[in-house]
């Protein structure tokens, strides 16, 4: 193996300087604790989807405005909007409130030419709204395009946590990820379940990755499971239960294949030995 740590490109002055100021104003608003979120996300999607657009109510209040133009200026605003995790029964209304405007700007970013794969200043976007977003959120969190919450409020993340692109975060029984935490594309981790018979019969149980746990690429974490620290999920395994400290977990109910060769000697001296 090679190693290769990431690069790190530069932006033209202009780009760079403009950003700067850009997510620089919207910071300073959602500092306000007066600020009206519903309002704000409003502005910032219409600025993006439709530049120079100065009047936004006139046009929806206009009976000559198509039904589908109309249609489309009132999804910006997330009063007109409702997202799936309003239909949950064990939603906090009054929590969701304050996230929702947040979430859905940052789905409708992740949609527009300025977000998507635009990386620097959509890495820092998102950073900025998760601060105001999670219950906890630590230094230099990095998430890529397409990832999605549910109620957003129940993730506490720590520092240096990486989230790759469609992924998928349940945190309707809360989701813990730990310093140092990698979540590859495609990856899914859920917090709540549904019983054998009855699929209005909903159990939410938290999800807890601890320091340095990687869920690779296109792999399942089922509700309730605590992964240890350092662990791996492969790609495309489903964890069905605790993971161990260290451990590779494979397979379809993952299972522990091997420790990583970099374990300390409390994992080695007690693993047992790899499968197959």
């Amino acid at each position: 193996m090679v190693h290769r740590p990431l690069r790190k490109p530069s932006l033209p002055e202009l780009s760079a300087r403009s950003y700067d100021r850009w997510l620089g104003e919207l910071e300073e608003r959602l500092a306000d604790p007066g600020c009206d979120r519903y309002e704000l996300c409003r502005e910032v999607l219409s600025d993006i989807h439709y530049p120079g657009l100065a009047n936004y109510e006139d046009l929806v209040a206009d009976p000559a405005t198509s039904a589908a133009t109309r249609a489309a200026l009132l999804a910006l605003d997330p009063h007109h909007v409702s997202l799936e995790p309003e239909y949950y029964h064990e939603i906090d209304t009054e929590r969701y409130a304050r996230v929702k405007p947040l979430l859905w700007l940052w789905q409708s970013f992740d949609r527009s030419p300025l977000g998507g794969g635009n990386v620097d200043v959509a890495i820092r976007f998102r950073r900025m709204l998760a601060q105001h977003v999670f219950g906890r959120c630590g230094k230099n969190f990095k998430c890529f395009q397409f990832v999605e919450f549910s109620f957003g409020y129940n993730m506490e993340v720590g520092d240096d946590v990486v989230v790759h692109r469609h992924v998928l975060l349940d945190d309707r029984g809360g989701i813990v990820l730990g310093n140092k935490v990698s979540v590859a594309d495609y990856a899914n981790i859920y917090s709540h379940t549904h019983a054998l018979a009855d699929q209005e019969d909903v159990t939410d149980a938290q999800v807890v990755l601890e320091d340095g746990v990687r869920i690779t690429y296109h792999a399942t974490v089922l509700a309730g499971v605590h992964v240890g620290e350092q662990a791996i999920v492969g790609a495309g395994a489903v964890l069905t239960k605790d993971a161990k400290p260290w451990h590779l977990y494979l397979g379809v109910p993952a299972k522990p294949v091997r420790v990583k060769p970099n374990a300390p000697p409390e994992i080695t001296g007690s693993s047992e030995p790899p499968a197959g």
